[in-house]
C-alpha cells in the first residue's frame, strides 16, 4: 500500500503511513493486526479477498488459525458499525471477504489541490441555505449567493447544495458569476438536501419545484440556466411564464429524452445502465462510478475533479431514486414548445457532449426563435472550470446577459 494514499468510506478516513483510522476527525482505536486487516481490505474494496490471501498479507511470516481472522473482521464490524443499513465488510461464505463500501483514494498532491479548491471556496460570498414547500408537500432546499440582478440555476441530477460548493464540478458556476448576480440554487426533490422520500418524481413535478423556488425566494423577472435535463425543466417554465425569465440559457440540454431519439442503440445502452444504477452495482464495484464519471467529465479532468464528482454520485441521490430520474429524463419531450419561446435564448453545447449528442443542442438552437447558438470545444457534459469551453461560456454567457438586461 503506497505511503502516501489516504482512503477515505463513509465518514471515514484510514491513513496508512500513520497508522489511523479516524471518523470525522476523531481517532478510532484498533489492534495492529486489526488495522492491517482493514487496510488489506480497503486497498481492494470491492473485489472478493480470499480468506488465506487476507491471512498472509496480515500474517506474512507466520502460519495462523482463521479464528485469529474472524476476531479481526469482528472488531472491525464493531468499529465501523454501517452505512445506510448496510455493513461495510461484506462475508462471502467459504470464500473470504469483500470491502463493500465506495472507496475514495486521495495523494498527498490531491490533499494540495483541495486546499487550493478551499481557498477558492472561501473567496466566495457565503451562501445562504433555506428550505420551501411544494403543493404535494415535499420539502426543497435551495441557496442564494452573490448581488445584483438574479440568475437560477435549473436543479439537475447529481446536485447537493452543501457538499458541491467547495467541488470543483460546481464552484466555478457560482464563483465566475456571483460577484455581479444573484445566484439561486436548489437541489430537487430526491436529491442533494432535498426532501428524499417523495412519492411524486415525474417532469410536471420538476417544473412546479423550479416554480416554488422563484416563488420562495420572492423573483419577480430573473436570467434562467438550464443544465442536461435541467435545460428541459427551464424551456417548459420559460414557456408557461415569459414575463418572468428575462434570458433563458441552455448548456448541454435537450428538448426530448433517449426515448423520443432516433438512435434505438443509446435506448438501449440507457437501459442497461438504469439497470446497473437498480441493482445498486456501484456498491460492490466501485468501477461503476467510474464509468459515469467518464460519461460526464472525460476531458481535462484531474484525479480531484474524478473522486469528487464519484462521491458526489454517492452523496446526492439514492439508487432508487436515480433510477426514477433517468427514467422520467428518458421520456421528457418539449420540443413541441420550443416555438412558442419569445424570451432571448443562448444554446451553449459541447461538440463531443456522450451525454446529451451535439445534434440535440442544434435542435434547440434551430427551432427556439432567435436563438444564439455557441458550440464548445470539448467533450464533458459538465463543463468543468480550468478549460477553454469554460473561458469560452463564460465570456459568452457574459456578453449574453449584458446586451439585454
Amino acid at each position: 500500500m503506497h505511503s502516501n494514499v489516504v482512503y477515505e468510506f463513509g465518514p471515514f478516513r484510514l491513513e496508512p503511513r500513520e497508522r489511523r483510522l479516524a471518523r470525522e476527525g476523531r481517532a478510532i482505536p484498533l489492534t495492529g493486526k486489526a488495522f492491517d486487516t482493514l487496510c488489506a481490505l480497503v486497498k481492494n474494496h470491492g473485489t472478493l479477498v480470499p480468506k488465506q490471501d487476507l491471512m498472509n498479507a496480515v500474517w506474512p511470516e507466520t502460519t495462523v488459525e482463521e479464528n485469529n481472522l474472524d476476531r479481526n473482521i469482528s472488531a472491525l464490524r464493531k468499529a465501523l458499525g454501517e452505512a445506510g443499513g448496510r455493513p461495510f465488510i461484506e462475508t462471502v461464505p467459504r470464500a473470504g471477504y469483500r470491502f463493500v463500501a465506495p472507496v475514495t483514494e486521495r495523494s498527498s498532491h490531491m490533499a494540495g489541490a483541495s486546499a487550493v479548491a478551499n481557498r477558492d471556496t472561501e473567496n466566495l460570498p457565503r451562501q445562504e441555505i433555506r428550505f420551501c414547500a411544494t403543493a404535494d408537500k415535499v420539502r426543497i432546499a435551495y441557496a442564494t449567493v452573490g448581488s445584483g440582478f438574479p440568475l437560477v440555476k435549473v436543479a439537475n441530477c447529481f446536485n447537493h447544495l452543501d457538499f458541491e460548493w467547495g467541488s470543483p464540478i460546481w464552484r466555478h458556476w457560482v464563483r465566475d458569476f456571483a460577484n455581479g448576480y444573484s445566484i439561486v440554487r436548489y437541489d430537487g426533490r430526491g436529491n442533494g438536501l432535498s426532501e428524499w422520500e417523495v412519492d411524486d418524481i415525474s417532469f410536471e413535478a420538476w417544473v412546479h419545484d423550479l416554480e416554488t423556488v422563484v416563488d420562495a425566494a420572492g423573483l419577480d423577472k430573473f436570467g434562467l440556466l438550464g443544465v442536461s435535463q435541467g435545460g428541459a425543466v427551464a424551456i417548459a417554465y420559460a414557456a408557461r411564464h415569459p414575463e418572468r425569465v428575462s434570458h433563458l440559457i441552455l448548456c448541454g440540454a435537450y428538448s426530448r429524452g433517449a426515448n423520443h431519439r432516433e438512435q434505438l442503440e443509446s435506448v438501449q445502452v440507457r437501459r442497461a445502465l438504469e439497470t446497473l444504477v437498480q441493482v445498486n452495482w456501484g456498491q460492490t464495484n466501485p468501477s461503476f462510478f467510474q464509468m459515469v464519471t467518464n460519461l460526464y467529465i472525460p476531458d481535462r479532468s484531474t484525479p480531484e475533479d474524478q473522486n469528487w464528482f464519484k462521491d458526489l454520485q454517492v452523496k446526492s441521490v439514492s439508487p432508487v431514486n436515480l433510477v426514477n430520474i433517468m427514467r422520467v429524463c428518458d421520456e421528457i419531450n418539449v420540443r413541441p414548445v420550443l416555438s412558442s419561446i419569445s424570451v432571448p435564448t443562448a444554446v451553449f453545447h459541447s461538440d463531443r457532449d456522450r451525454v446529451a449528442p451535439l445534434h440535440e443542442g442544434r435542435i434547440l438552437a434551430a427551432e427556439i426563435p432567435g436563438a444564439r447558438f455557441v458550440p464548445l470545444s470539448s467533450g464533458n457534459h459538465l463543463l468543468l472550470g480550468e478549460e477553454p469551453a469554460w473561458q469560452v461560456f463564460r465570456e459568452e454567457l457574459g456578453s449574453f446577459l449584458k446586451a439585454k438586461d
